[in-house]
Order: structure tokens, then sequence, then C-alpha cells
């Protein structure tokens, strides 16, 4: 994980990326997102003693359809 050899100042300022087995540091959250995005698959991205877990850049709905094709609808049931 961390390099004992690295102050602790400078430690707490990376971000930290895992993925598989391999674990990358980035200098801002910015940039491990932007590397999480463009691997689009599952990683772990740890900073500040918070951890966030997914695959990110993941596409949405688009023309009323998820990703998978299925037509997206939602309606507000009321009592």
């Amino acid at each position: 994980m961390f390099n004992e050899a690295i102050p602790n100042s400078i430690k707490a300022a990376l971000v930290l990326v895992k993925h598989n087995l391999a674990t990358h540091q980035f200098n801002s959250l910015d940039e491990a997102m932007a590397f999480a995005k463009e691997l689009g698959e599952f990683v772990t991205i740890q900073f500040d003693g918070k951890e966030v877990v997914g695959v990110f850049g993941a596409t949405g709905v688009t023309d009323g359809k998820c990703p998978d094709g299925i037509a997206y609808s939602w309606k507000k049931r009321r009592k």
C-alpha cells in the first residue's frame, strides 16, 4: 500500500485507486476519477479517510431507455 518512507503530510494528500491487484496514486480526486472512468471497470478510490467503490462513468437513461435497452419508467403513486 503506502511506502513508509513517504511523510505523513504527503500521504494525506494522495488519492489511491485500487484496480484488481494494482494500486495507483494520484494527486487529486479529479485525476483519480478520470482514470477510473477511463478504465470502465470496478475500482476502489480511497481519499481523506473515505472509500468509494464502483464503476465510474456508467451510462444512464438515454432516449427513455436503460443501458440494457429496457424502457425506463417511474411513476409516483399517490394514496
